[in-house]
């Protein structure tokens, strides 16, 4: 059998990121755990990143702009290296974009002079402009009109919800809906022990998402006049929150399952604004991989996710985050059974598992 032929059963694939593997979140649960998938059906595959793993830590501090935009032209002249490998493969797979700052030059130039079929995927409203409070001296160069022109010059389109899918498909038919999922198998693997008189309730997410906190914060305050429980946060900054039993967990990755088992209850509050509604649920996603009920707002594909009074609560109003929160914070065998129903939806919809064989068809 020729070379040629080899190539045409077996795909490969050129994954074009932001970040070294194993560091982003966001890449993490969007194609990482389906690599050694692809190992599997003899699907090679290469990955370039636009940062190295100092230029990454360096982009979320503070300052160093000088180290900033070094890392930045770095980044550039590795996307120019990553042009004359792409012609080994058959896909190029690109997550949210090629480059952070400027036109969609990369992506143009793979489409139009390469002629490589596209796999573009993102897992948020990345066209709407939205800047990093750390990066803001770079804010003028963010190009957020690229998305639509990626989405059309691609082979397929891979997103994370239908929000997402209803906008990509206005430039391109070919759009599949992939939601963010966990491994079931080896990550998020147990299952919380709800039998507690001391449940606690939890949150977890980054400095750009701790805002949301505020929406429930008054609840909290309330509810612990009442009840005893502690309110975790696990985040890469403490926002300090002004409650009487408080304690917050520095994010790691290596620890980031174990870490949410001090939840009983995890919430997921939004505003309803379409930033929100191009969320993927993720928080939702993991609290209930773990046997966690999730309270969550009624924005975007939350209401898919949960299964309302099943798997846990959808809420619209601090009276509704006020009697939900108290029948879990109560009521042990009611967290008990949501917490397996949780896992089971998961296990069935939300999973690895589940979701390999329509991640592999996007290599078709």
């Amino acid at each position: 059998m020729s070379l040629n032929n080899k190539k045409n059963i077996f795909p490969s694939v050129y994954f074009i990121v932001p970040a070294p593997l194993g560091i982003s979140p966001g890449q993490r649960f969007r194609f990482e755990h389906y690599l050694s998938m692809l190992r599997q059906k003899n699907i090679s595959f290469r990955v370039s990143s636009y940062y190295s793993s100092a230029g990454w830590d360096v982009l979320y501090t503070p300052g160093n702009k000088l180290k900033k935009a070094w890392y930045v032209l770095a980044g550039f002249l590795t996307r120019l290296t990553d042009l004359f490998k792409l012609r080994h493969y058959s896909f190029i797979y690109i997550y949210r974009e090629a480059a952070p700052l400027g036109p969609p030059v990369f992506e143009w130039m793979i489409a139009r002079l390469l002629r490589k079929k596209i796999i573009y995927d993102f897992d948020d409203a990345i066209w709407i402009p939205v800047v990093s409070e750390y990066n803001k001296t770079l804010s003028w160069l963010k190009n957020f009109g690229k998305v639509a022109k990626i989405c059309r010059w691609s082979y397929k389109v891979s997103v994370g919800n239908n929000f997402l899918e209803t906008y990509a498909r206005q430039f391109n038919s070919k759009v599949i809906v992939i939601p963010t999922v966990v491994n079931t198998d080896l990550v998020h693997n147990k299952l919380q022990n709800q039998i507690t008189s001391l449940p606690a309730i939890g949150w977890t997410g980054t400095f750009s998402t701790l805002p949301y906190l505020d929406i429930v914060l008054p609840v909290l305050k309330e509810l612990q006049q009442t009840y005893d429980f502690t309110f975790f946060v696990i985040a890469d900054i403490d926002p300090n929150l002004p409650l009487l039993k408080y304690r917050f967990i520095k994010w790691n990755r290596e620890t980031e399952a174990d870490d949410l088992l001090n939840f009983h209850i995890g919430l997921m509050p939004l505003h309803d604004d379409e930033i929100s509604k191009g969320k993927c649920g993720f928080k939702a996603i993991q609290y209930m991989s773990l046997g966690i009920p999730a309270v969550v707002s009624p924005v975007g594909v939350n209401t898919n996710i949960i299964s309302d009074n099943v798997t846990g609560y959808v809420c619209s109003s601090d009276e509704e985050w006020k009697s939900r929160l108290s029948i879990l914070l109560s009521d042990e065998g009611k967290r008990a059974s949501m917490g397996v129903s949780s896992r089971k939806k998961i296990e069935t919809t939300y999973s690895v598992t589940a979701t390999e064989k329509i991640f592999s068809e996007l290599f078709t």
